[in-house]
């Protein structure tokens, strides 16, 4: 599985924004698709994710109420709208596939086999 993250950049707090992650491989229907983001000098922190299959997603307490995960299936992408941004969201925004993971687990980051590059969001007030 491959990916590939984009649509970072400058925006001013109380924007919105939308990450695309697109996935490519021989066959990625028993993965989730996860979303996570690392501040300057902090440790990489779970936004949230959506299972391939199904589309159910689970979000971080962060992303509650001001993030959207969905996807596109003809299009093989994985998308992270985000509204009412904040300064403290501010970082770099990596997408991951982790296969066949249960809820439980989907916050932790050990637990997926494959990452994209990061795209930076720069909050601005």
């Amino acid at each position: 599985v491959q990916l590939q993250a984009s649509g970072g950049g400058l925006v001013q707090a109380g924007g919105s924004l939308r990450l695309s992650c697109a996935v490519s491989g021989p066959t990625f229907n028993s993965y989730v698709m996860g979303w996570f983001r690392q501040p300057p000098g902090k440790e990489r922190e779970f936004v949230g994710a959506i299972k391939w299959n199904g589309g159910s997603t689970t979000y971080g307490d962060a992303a509650k109420g001001r993030f959207r995960i969905f996807k596109d299936t003809a299009k093989n992408a994985v998308y992270l709208q985000m509204a009412s941004l904040k300064v403290e969201d501010t970082a770099a925004y990596y997408c991951a596939a982790g296969r066949g993971l249960i809820t439980s687990v989907m916050s932790n980051p050990d637990k997926y086999n494959y990452w994209g590059q990061g795209t930076l969001v720069t909050v601005s007030s």
